[in-house]
C-alpha cells in the first residue's frame, strides 16, 4: 500500500511543512529544506508511469497507480502501527507516533490537484484568533470564557474547484429622481422614471466552490477572500503535517453553484454603475455564461470546534490571511438587561447594532 513519508536525511525523523518559514523542516534537528528538494521524491512515485496521459477534464490529472494503490488502510513506517482513516482523508498524522503522513492510497479514484496555497498561519495563530473573536462580547456567556473550551483544531487543505468564464449581460432597471419643495401652503414632490439600460462583458477567474460536503459552503465562502497569486504548483510535501480531504463532489456537480455566484457578482457590478437616481430595481436581465473552465486546488483553512451548554460550535480561520469566522453563544439574561437598559431611540438603535455586530 502506497504511503507517504518525508524522512530527514539527518537524524531520520518524520518532516512537516512549516508555514513560518514556507519549508518543509524537521522538529528534531531543525533541518530546513526548500520545496524544490521534495519534488523529487513526488518523481519517484511517477517514475513507473508511462509518457501518454489521460485527461479526463481541464482540473487536474490522473494519478499514477503508483501514486493510489489500495484504499483506507495503511500501516505507518515509523512506528509499525495500522491507520485507518476517512474515506475523503488524504493527509493526516500517525496516533501513535504523531508522525506526519500523506496517504497516498486515498486519491485512488480522483485528480491530482492543479494548485495548493500553503498555510501561512499555524495553531497559535488560530487560538490567538479565537481568543480575539471572545474580545468585547457583551453577550457572550461568562462560563463560555472560562477554561479552554476548545475540543479540536485542525489544519484542513480543503478542496476547491476553481472556475473561469466570461459572462455577457444586458440588464434594464427601473430607476426614479425625487424632488420636493414647498411654499406657504404646500409640499410638493415630483417623482421623474427612467428605464436604464446596461450591457457588457466582464471576466472572472479562479471564483472558488469547496468540493467537501464536510464543508459548510456558508462558512467557507465567508473565509474568502484567499490571494490566489501566492498559489504554488501542486506538491505532495505541503500536505505533510496537516489534514487533507479529497473532493466527493465533483466539478459537475459544483458547476451550478459556480454559476450563482457569478451571475450575483455580474449583477451586482452592472448595478454599481448605475448612479444619480434616488430608486433602482431590475426590470429584466440576462445572463449568459460562456467559455467555462474548472481546475482542481487545495486552500488552508484552521477548523476549530468548542461546545458548551449541549451545542456545538464551528469556527474557521484563513490558513492564509487569517480571516476568523464563527458563530456565539448568546446569553438570554444578558441579553434581556441590556435590553430594558436601552431606555432611548438612539442608545437602543446602538444596541441593535451591536447585536448584529456581535454575530459577525
Amino acid at each position: 500500500m502506497a504511503e507517504l513519508q518525508y524522512k530527514c536525511p539527518c537524524c531520520g525523523g518524520a518532516l512537516a511543512f512549516d508555514s513560518t518559514v514556507q519549508k518543509v523542516k524537521c522538529p528534531y534537528c531543525d533541518t530546513e529544506f526548500e520545496m524544490s528538494v521534495l519534488a523529487s521524491f513526488d518523481e519517484e512515485l511517477k517514475k513507473d508511469e508511462g509518457d501518454d496521459y489521460t485527461w479526463k477534464t481541464t482540473a487536474g490529472s490522473e494519478w499514477s497507480d503508483s501514486e493510489a494503490d489500495g484504499m483506507r488502510s495503511y500501516v505507518c513506517k515509523s512506528c509499525g502501527g495500522e491507520v485507518i482513516g476517512d474515506a475523503n482523508t488524504a493527509a493526516t498524522e500517525c496516533p501513535y507516533c504523531g508522525n506526519p503522513i500523506v496517504m497516498m492510497d486515498q486519491f485512488s479514484g480522483t485528480l491530482k490537484p492543479d494548485y495548493v496555497i500553503p498555510f501561512k498561519l499555524n495553531k497559535e495563530a488560530a487560538m490567538k484568533k479565537f481568543a480575539d473573536h471572545l474580545k468585547g462580547k457583551k453577550l457572550l456567556p461568562k462560563a463560555f470564557t472560562q477554561g479552554n473550551h476548545i475540543e479540536d483544531i485542525k489544519g484542513i487543505y480543503v478542496p476547491y474547484w476553481l472556475f473561469d468564464t466570461d459572462a455577457n449581460a444586458r440588464i434594464r432597471y427601473k430607476a426614479t429622481k425625487e424632488q420636493t419643495w414647498e411654499d406657504s401652503n404646500f409640499r410638493y414632490k415630483r417623482s421623474d422614471f427612467f428605464a436604464v439600460f446596461r450591457a457588457g462583458s466582464i471576466g472572472f477567474d479562479k471564483v472558488p466552490v469547496d468540493g467537501s460536503t464536510k464543508m459548510d459552503d456558508t462558512l467557507m465562502e465567508s473565509l474568502e477572500p484567499y490571494n490566489f497569486k501566492e498559489a504554488v504548483s501542486f506538491q505532495t510535501a505541503y500536505l505533510a503535517g496537516y489534514v487533507a480531504d479529497k473532493y466527493d463532489v465533483d466539478a459537475d456537480a459544483s458547476v451550478g453553484r459556480a454559476n450563482e455566484r457569478v451571475k450575483r457578482a455580474t449583477e451586482d457590478a452592472f448595478r454599481s454603475t448605475v448612479q444619480g437616481y434616488n430608486t433602482v430595481s431590475v426590470d429584466n436581465s440576462s445572463i449568459q455564461l460562456v467559455n467555462g473552465t474548472a481546475k482542481y486546488a487545495l486552500y488552508p483553512v484552521w477548523i476549530l470546534n468548542t461546545s458548551w451548554n449541549g451545542q456545538k460550535f464551528v469556527f474557521a480561520m484563513n490558513g492564509q490571511t487569517g480571516k476568523f469566522v464563527g458563530n456565539l453563544p448568546m446569553d438570554k439574561s444578558l441579553f434581556k438587561s441590556y435590553f430594558f437598559k436601552a431606555a432611548g431611540i438612539g442608545t437602543l438603535v446602538a444596541f441593535i447594532i451591536e447585536c448584529i455586530l456581535y454575530f459577525l
